[in-house]
């Protein structure tokens, strides 16, 4: 595959009517990253009061960056007027481009591709958000496969600069450019990878990350303590513990079980802390509480 990697520096600007699936963490960080690039956003919601939420949370960080003197009140306002919210699927229907960011479930992906085939003009591009799930098969579950991709935003998305723009076996040229540029015009650095469990950097990451829950259950060192050797000694902004309870333990366990089936490789193996910490309901910051209380 060619290397398309791209830097911010080198993007055009243009518009895009952006749709966005899901309200969560990740939908209202995309939102406001798009909102704030000059894009029409509209985000969609199962229920109305999750998606008011979240456009009451893009109101408050719009104000915290004016208040910080990052943006001034006209550039905030703007961007508020830029985005609106809906629980109803058809408002979608005149996207340029639709970025899924639900829960890591192939099936509950899979069919909300179909409805969007269904609802989105025929040139609409379709992208996902996922982390790790095969972009191929949302792509297969609608009849436009060629404008098919994923769209891979890290967390916090208005935060961090990386986007991996994901090419399954089914996307065209026209739509890995198209999505690419708009990533590009969201200020975002992009790299392009092969739809392939993990991608680069969860790949990667994530072996780390699991053996960090390891060291913990061995009694290694305490949680505090895994985390302070590694911020100091590897320079790295946050600790691996930290960082499973940023992403959310949910997540995390979907991410490693995805990986686990794909390459059998025992590092993607879940800890078995990590289940349980799943299974009682300790998720992370989302929760207050992971390997950490907040």
């Amino acid at each position: 595959m060619q290397d398309q990697s791209t830097t911010a520096q080198e993007d055009p600007t243009s518009e895009y009517r952006v749709g966005i699936l899901g309200s969560g963490i990740m939908g209202s960080g995309i939102m406001e990253v798009a909102a704030t690039s000059g894009h029409e956003v509209i985000l969609r919601s199962r229920r109305q009061e999750s998606a008011d939420a979240t456009l009451t949370h893009l109101e408050k960080s719009l104000t915290r960056h004016v208040h910080k003197g990052r943006m001034d009140e006209d550039t905030a306002g703007a961007a508020l007027a830029r985005a609106t919210v809906t629980d109803d699927m058809d408002a979608l229907a005149d996207c340029d481009l639709v970025i899924e960011s639900v829960v890591e479930d192939l099936d509950i992906k899979k069919a909300l591709f179909a409805e969007l085939d269904r609802v989105c003009r025929p040139d609409a591009l379709l992208t996902t958000n996922t982390s790790t799930l095969p972009v191929v098969e949302m792509a297969m579950a609608t009849e436009r496969p060629a404008q098919v991709c994923g769209l891979h935003f890290f967390n916090p998305a208005p935060v961090m600069s990386l986007v991996e723009v994901v090419r399954p076996l089914t996307a065209s040229d026209e739509t890995i450019e198209s999505v690419t540029a708009f990533a590009r015009s969201c200020r975002k650095d992009t790299v392009e990878v092969i739809d392939r469990a993990g991608f680069v950097v969860n790949a990667l990451l994530f072996p780390y990350l699991n053996n960090a829950i390891h060291m913990l259950e061995n009694g290694v060192a305490s949680a505090e303590g895994i985390d302070r050797a590694m911020k100091e000694a590897c320079g790295f902004p946050m600790g691996p513990l930290a960082l499973l309870d940023l992403v959310g333990l949910d997540t995390s366990l979907a991410i490693l079980d995805a990986l686990h089936a794909e390459f059998g490789d025992s590092n993607y193996a879940p800890a078995p802390r990590l289940r349980r910490m799943v299974t009682a309901g300790l998720l992370g910051r989302k929760t207050g509480r992971g390997f950490f209380a907040y």
